[in-house]
């Protein structure tokens, strides 16, 4: 079994659209994939269209039922605000050893390809003593930082492969998701290849992200 976790420089990056191309892609090539979204906030159970846990299950080939949500995104909130903040407005706690442990079920009970998508960034809290960076650490799986492409994102992407390299996790490859009024998508991914050093793929307007060579290396 291959698990890999998508990650972001931050919140509304393109995390999900990466990772729903990513299993359209392995779906397509007949690979077995699951998907798995364990803390989603902003998520209204009266609305639940085009949430991220809804585009996850379709790029599955699956309905969207009440039943495949809570089994893909078990930990879901109403605020669209940091896990910990958006659990106690509704008087409950997020543990991040519990979000750690439905991980690890997951993988163990996947036969083939689990993608898992983080909420907010990489430094993101998951509860008042862990971020998402110690969650990744934790599964010992490999990363797929996903960043946008705005003024200050080459600091950003940077910085968020520094910490995760530093606590030992694999970086397959950088996503870049070219953002609206943003400056030039060629030179912003040139130097984050070049002081990164990691391979990065570029996403125009979110019109495609091409997983070919990333399934290869699964």
């Amino acid at each position: 079994m291959a698990a890999v976790f998508i990650t972001g420089t931050g919140t509304d990056v393109g995390k999900t659209y990466v990772a729903a191309a990513l299993v359209r892609a392995l779906v397509s090539r007949g690979v077995a994939v699951d998907v798995l979204k364990p803390v989603a906030s902003g998520f209204d159970p009266a609305a639940p269209q085009g949430s991220d846990p809804w585009m996850l299950i379709e790029a599955l080939g699956r309905t969207p039922t009440m039943a495949e949500i809570e089994r893909v995104a078990p930990f879901r909130f109403r605020a669209p605000l940091s896990p910990p903040l958006a659990a106690q407005m509704e008087g409950r706690a997020l543990i991040a050893d519990a979000v750690i442990d439905l991980c690890r079920t997951r993988m163990r009970e996947t036969s083939g390809v689990l993608i898992i998508e983080g909420a907010g960034g990489v430094m993101s809290p998951v509860d008042d003593h862990a971020t998402f960076l110690d969650v990744i650490a934790a599964l010992r799986v490999p990363a797929l930082l996903v960043a946008g492409s705005y003024l200050g994102t080459i600091s950003h992407t940077l910085s968020a492969l520094e910490v995760l390299r530093a606590r030992g996790v694999e970086v397959l490859e950088v996503a870049v998701s070219e953002s609206e009024d943003s400056p030039s998508l060629d030179p912003t991914c040139e130097a984050i290849e070049a002081f990164g050093g990691v391979r990065v793929s570029r996403i125009l307007r979110r019109g495609g992200y091409d997983a070919g060579d990333l399934i290869g290396r699964l």
